[in-house]
């Protein structure tokens, strides 16, 4: 078989991803980006208007809320998701009865889909008869408003997604149990104590894992929209729960506006890039791939 029939061949098993590639990633893309600048309706044929609806964005106070709440709650879920899966996954690591029940426990919240979760930490939250501040009232006099205050909806929706970090904790636990013993056997002879077999064994071993769900945790962070769409659909008190993706949703198919969130989904697109760029940069030398 000469290397042209081989070649043929190849692409002729890739062709199904390739056309799944086109249509639904390289098309939308290319797409969005020519309509960002567009004035485009959906309903009208598109008009090229140049740059004006990525100008029209550095005045858009609305867009600079929705930035700043969504950065924000990036800044405090995403490491809160990493280490409390993290230290779920050392816990469910060691050896104890009933391993697997809490294994599966611990994992069935990562299943319950973005909207269902969202109604059930709606009642969950609920300011009046919400079960958080029935049992929070029986310590404290006044428990916190988490929907109706400003101050409370991001920890609400940090909380929330802390209760959701199973997939995470099952990546990091499937991690966890690659460490070799004899590496751990070692320390232990050298009289590490366990805080030093964590930190100079455990976490070096793991952590690929580590930089890999850092990222998909920023990517996820930063393009959350499901829960905060469903528990604050008028971006909750003062804005303070109106996030960039909700801003875009709205935009798109409340407004008609569809230049204008073409705009800022290319946007988000080059935000994502660049910081995904810098964390895999300034993890060049603190991740640890085995042979090398």
């Amino acid at each position: 078989m000469n290397r042209r029939k081989e070649a043929l061949i190849g692409y002729l098993f890739a062709s199904p991803w390739l056309l799944g590639m086109s249509v639904f990633l390289l098309y939308p893309l290319v797409s969005a980006l020519y309509y960002s600048f567009c004035d485009y309706s959906v309903l009208k044929p598109p008009m090229t208007i140049g740059t004006a609806n990525y100008i029209e964005l550095y005045h858009d106070a609305v867009f600079r809320k929705a930035v700043a709440n969504t950065f924000i709650y990036a800044a405090f879920a995403l490491p809160t998701g990493l280490i409390s899966a993290l230290v779920l996954a050392m816990l469910l690591n060691a050896k104890l009865r009933g391993q697997n029940i809490y294994r599966t426990l611990f994992f069935l919240p990562s299943l319950v889909p973005a909207i269902p979760m969202a109604v059930l930490w709606n009642w969950l939250l609920n300011g009046q008869f919400g079960i958080f501040n029935v049992l929070i009232g029986k310590i404290v006099y006044h428990p916190p408003n988490w929907l109706g205050d400003p101050a409370w909806t991001k920890p609400s929706l940090v909380l929330m997604g802390t209760w959701g970090v199973g997939n995470t904790m099952l990546i990091y636990l499937a991690s966890l149990q690659d460490v070799p013993t004899s590496l751990i056997e070692a320390a232990e002879l050298d009289g590490a104590s366990s805080w030093q077999k964590t930190r100079n064994v455990t976490l070096p071993m793991i952590s690929p894992v580590i930089l890999f769900n850092s990222v998909m945790g920023l990517i996820g962070s930063l393009q959350i929209f499901a829960q905060p769409f469903v528990m604050f659909p008028l971006g909750g008190p003062e804005q303070s729960a109106y996030f960039y993706s909700t801003y875009l949703y709205d935009k798109a198919f409340r407004d008609h506006a569809m230049g204008y969130a073409c705009a800022m989904g290319w946007i988000m697109f080059i935000v994502i890039f660049i910081l995904t760029l810098a964390l895999i940069k300034f993890s060049e030398k603190r991740v640890h791939y085995g042979g090398t």
